[in-house]
């Protein structure tokens, strides 16, 4: 089983917005030694909406190589063309990947039965676990918990991230679903609520700049100890929330930037963190120990 922390992998570039394949092997490395428990690769912080097709692929082949078995990786597949969902699953598929994250397509509005449709046919065209993601805030779709439990019954799709952050929808997910379909959080200021809810991990921006407190707390929520996970949790609630002071995942890179493990990189339409903003995160670094 897929469990704990996952980090949502930022993708490391260079101040040209080549990708830098030397910052992304350390970052890797440092995600193994720090207790990460899976890798998403290429996910929307990994910024899959401006890497190309060779790119997105050539990250995951890299990323599933270095890691060599020791965690799972999951790699970002989902797109608002049910085609290009296919080729990206399959390409992840041939390039070693465990599973899946495949978000809801945006811009483009579809029925609930139209998400129930591209979803099923993407599980039924490439044979590798799925993991579905709800993010209303970024695409403008919202997938239904309903239509989550339609899904749920596919035998590949093994989960979903719901990033609502609103525990209650969550709740009425885990209450459709089988136990055996896991049900991970995609917000990071109410994951340990989620996981103490019967949630089985989180997919995670903070984990980025504070992986071993993102595995910790997964870990105490997910063996009920609710005043461990809440006390990890309220220690990093400075950064959960700064952490999105402008468009994920400008204010995280920074950040990694300023801990000195990636370049100054970033691809247009996304921009370097506003200089106004570097002080709050920068407070907000130290206040949840990760800056002296």
């Amino acid at each position: 089983m897929i469990a704990g922390s996952m980090v949502a992998l930022v993708t490391p570039m260079d101040a040209q917005g080549e990708l830098d394949w030397d910052s992304l092997s350390k970052l890797v490395d440092f995600h193994l030694q720090e207790g990460t428990n899976a890798i998403v690769a290429v996910g929307t912080t990994g910024e899959s909406a401006t890497l190309d097709v060779a790119e997105h692929v050539e990250v995951i082949r890299r990323v599933v190589d270095q890691v060599n078995g020791r965690i799972p990786v999951i790699a970002g597949t989902g797109g608002n063309s049910t085609r290009e969902s296919i080729e990206l699953t399959t390409a992840a598929k041939q390039a070693g990947a465990d599973a899946c994250l495949l978000g809801t397509p945006y811009y483009n509005k579809p029925t609930q039965e139209g998400l129930y449709l591209h979803f099923r046919h993407i599980a039924e065209s490439v044979a590798i676990p799925q993991i579905l993601y709800n993010v209303p805030g970024r695409t403008a779709c919202d997938m239904l918990p309903e239509t989550v439990e339609r899904l749920s019954k596919i035998g590949n799709i093994i989960g979903i991230k719901e990033a609502t952050g609103d525990l209650q929808r969550g709740k009425e997910v885990l209450d459709l679903v089988s136990k055996e379909f896991l049900v991970y959080s995609g917000d990071d200021a109410t994951a340990a609520e989620l996981i103490l809810m019967g949630g089985k991990g989180n997919i995670s921006v903070t984990a980025n700049v504070a992986p071993r407190a993102l595995s910790d707390l997964c870990a105490a929520a997910m063996r009920g100890d609710a005043v461990a996970a809440r006390a990890i949790n309220d220690r990093l609630m400075p950064l959960h929330k700064t952490l999105f002071i402008e468009s994920n995942p400008i204010p995280v890179k920074w950040a990694l930037h300023e801990m000195g493990l990636i370049q100054e990189g970033i691809r247009l339409p996304l921009t370097w963190l506003s200089p106004r903003c570097h002080e709050p995160l920068r407070q907000a670094m130290r206040q949840s120990g990760i800056l002296a």
